[in-house]
């Protein structure tokens, strides 16, 4: 009795996305550094916040706010026509986020400028946008699409040029960091990897605020120890001045309960 037969799947827009990162992420020698942070105090000042920000932008808003003050964190690596490195003037973090597209379940980024000059309500409004808003009406997402219906060929050229030739579209179009967890899945990503200098990850936060962060760094551009001290700052950035602006908007909200019932 023979087997019955398999099939043969096209591959998708989004899922030609993943190979072309995967592709020019597999030529970056990252390594992971981690600290397990204390994000204890911001746990309930977080939850009585008017629009509870996720976890992923209150880290998003630390990084930038340390990456401000440290321009390493900005730096790219780039190989054409020469090797340099190449500093930009803001941050821009790409956040990964899954959307549902053709049926399919895909990652597309994010696109977040300048993320610690922005509040936290902006920046969950923007966050909003990009998980709420049709796939075909976002702007970057509508490019993922386009290029993933190039043929391969062009696409890598497409991305190489990007990554290796000018920092500021490199900047642009893919961001100076990267950002990209499945903490509120309850899993921890181990190595992730991404054609960037540095990205972000943490996992599941424990009911006493414990949780282990991780900066993956491009070992050409930066080196381990220093990004061992950037990991510090980012927590001691989360517990002053993100718990400090997490704080300050729940008397507001307090106060406009109170008129409500008057």
């Amino acid at each position: 009795m023979s087997e019955p037969r398999g099939r043969t799947i096209p591959l998708s827009r989004t899922r030609r996305f993943i190979l072309d990162l995967v592709h020019f992420a597999s030529k970056v020698p990252s390594v992971p550094v981690s600290r397990t942070m204390d994000v204890g105090p911001l746990l309930a000042a977080r939850s009585n916040h008017p629009s509870r920000p996720s976890w992923a932008l209150l880290f998003m808003k630390a990084y930038a706010r340390v990456a401000s003050d440290h321009p390493e964190l900005r730096r790219a690596l780039l190989t054409f026509p020469t090797t340099r490195l190449y500093e930009h003037s803001i941050n821009i973090c790409a956040l990964a986020i899954e959307r549902s597209h053709e049926g399919e379940d895909g990652i597309f980024v994010g696109l977040f400028r300048a993320p610690e000059r922005q509040t936290l309500n902006e920046l969950q409004a923007s966050l909003r946008f990009y998980k709420d808003t049709p796939v075909e009406q976002v702007g970057f997402f509508r490019q993922v699409l386009r290029i993933g219906s190039l043929p391969t060929p062009l696409r890598r050229f497409l991305w190489w040029s990007t990554l290796a030739v000018s920092g500021v579209k490199r900047a642009k179009r893919f961001g100076t960091f990267g950002l990209s967890t499945y903490g509120a899945l309850g899993a921890e990503q181990v190595h992730p990897i991404s054609p960037l200098s540095t990205t972000l990850t943490f996992g599941p936060i424990d009911t006493e605020g414990r949780v282990c962060v991780k900066l993956i760094y491009d070992h050409r551009v930066v080196d381990g120890a220093y990004i061992a001290r950037r990991l510090a700052d980012i927590e001691r950035v989360l517990q002053t001045e993100i718990l400090e602006e997490l704080q300050r908007a729940i008397p507001s909200r307090t106060a406009a309960l109170g008129m409500m019932h008057t």
